[in-house]
């Protein structure tokens, strides 16, 4: 019941940051390029300032040793979603267009913004192995799902180097950086320690923020008459992590690999099936429709996942 009733309190502060961006979108006090210009702060230097700080206070010999544990355990997870997330998707739609979103929502929840903000206020002595561990998320994110599922066909690239090009942001650069401070134990300025941890502290409260400002602009009335999406979100919500939950009690895996499993998977549908097609002109309506139904439902689930965990797992 602890973990139940600290993870609701979470959820609602997390919350009612959400609902200030939608609510202040709404009412015009920001305007339409906000969305995008949060976006770059958070992807290109609060996402980047959180892991380059954290890396760098944790990131010892003897925690690189159980690294790669939590790199393969993450593979491992994500690849079984996939077959997963087709079968759920060809159940939730007929549409193609809106099947390869649920493809894409399936297989990833939004275990970025969403799950680093559950993961640093819950278990923030687990953040980096978090971070290791959904590397292989990201991976196939950039690798397959993004160009293969959200980029409509018309623009795909055969090019290397456009493939590659989306690996090399701040946030992937940012993880080698700081392991080898840390691993090194290279000492730093006071001044710049303080930028970077102040930086990084930011990530959390402007995610939520910028997930409300980017679903504030969709149609209440037709996406809660969506059946569609209540079909998707009570697979990724519910179903998923249960399955996930069975699973573990089978597979007894380390106590904190298998946390960092329940964390990536039962966070709610994540922003890129808005972002990605909005860029190319595609319809983002089912996409911010699934970002705003299961974030709502989320504050009630989530916790509820994080105590069957507690009482069936750990």
């Amino acid at each position: 019941m602890e973990i139940f009733l600290s993870t609701l309190s979470q959820m609602g502060f997390l919350l009612v940051l959400i609902a200030s961006g939608y609510i202040v979108t709404r009412l015009g006090v920001v305007d339409e390029k906000a969305a995008t210009v949060l976006s770059k702060l958070e992807n290109n230097i609060f996402i980047p300032a959180l892991i380059l700080s954290t890396f760098i206070k944790n990131f010892t010999v003897e925690r690189l040793g159980s690294a790669w544990k939590f790199f393969i355990c993450g593979a491992i997870v994500v690849l079984l979603s996939i077959p997963i997330a087709y079968l759920g998707a060809r159940m939730c739609t007929k549409d193609a267009y809106i099947k390869k979103l649920f493809i894409y929502s399936l297989t990833f929840a939004n275990f970025g913004f969403m799950g680093n903000a559950v993961v640093l206020a819950l278990f923030p002595d687990m953040f980096m192995e978090y971070v290791i561990f959904v590397i292989p998320f990201w991976i196939l994110i950039y690798g397959w799902a993004v160009p293969t599922l959200l980029v409509p066909s018309e623009h795909h690239s055969g090019k290397l180097a456009d493939k590659l090009k989306p690996f090399l942001n701040p946030m992937f650069i940012s993880i080698p950086i700081g392991a080898i401070i840390g691993l090194c134990k290279t000492p730093m300025p006071e001044f710049l320690e303080s930028s970077i941890d102040s930086l990084g502290s930011c990530m959390s409260p402007l995610a939520m923020l910028l997930t409300g400002i980017t679903i504030a602009k969709i149609n209440l009335k037709t996406t809660f008459k969506n059946i569609e999406i209540y079909k998707v979100t009570f697979l990724r919500l519910i179903v998923i992590p249960v399955i996930a939950i069975a699973v573990l009690m089978l597979v007894k895996l380390p106590y904190e690999i298998a946390l960092c499993t329940m964390c990536a998977l039962s966070m709610p549908l994540g922003l890129n099936t808005i972002v990605v097609p909005g860029a190319y002109g595609k319809d983002t309506t089912v996409g911010a429709g699934m970002a705003l139904i299961s974030h709502l439902l989320s504050v009630a689930t989530i916790p509820l996942v994080f105590m069957l965990f507690d009482l069936l797992v750990k």
